[in-house]
């Protein structure tokens, strides 16, 4: 069973949150997401436990409880949805209408002569 976890303190780690629910049945992962450019946690993370009765127990248990000085959400993960993709990032400034174009030799693509 695959549980979310929200409301968590910035400071709590992977291993804290599988040593918390190791209290209801077996961890197979734990992971506090965090954010790709500063590595600081986003304040949830998710847990899998082998046995579904397991997790229900925890998440009966732990929902609305408080946790490093924070009151948490648990809940049943729900399956991730994709995103639609639009390709790439923005494009930026392609020339176009410049009023000194009668300046530019270049044809309006970056360069000055």
């Amino acid at each position: 069973m695959n549980i979310y976890i929200a409301g968590l303190s910035y400071e709590v780690t992977d291993t804290d949150l599988n040593e918390l629910f190791a209290e209801y049945g077996e961890v197979t992962s734990a992971k506090v997401i965090t954010d790709r450019e500063s590595g600081r946690s986003k304040g949830f993370g998710f847990v899998e436990m082998s046995k579904d009765e397991e997790g229900q127990k925890a998440i009966e248990e732990l929902n609305g409880a408080e946790y490093d000085g924070k009151v948490i959400t648990v809940s049943v993960a729900r399956p991730r949805t994709e995103r639609p993709s639009f390709g790439g990032g923005g494009g930026g400034n392609r020339g176009g209408y410049r009023k000194d174009n009668d300046r530019r030799r270049d044809g309006g693509y970056g360069r000055r002569y």
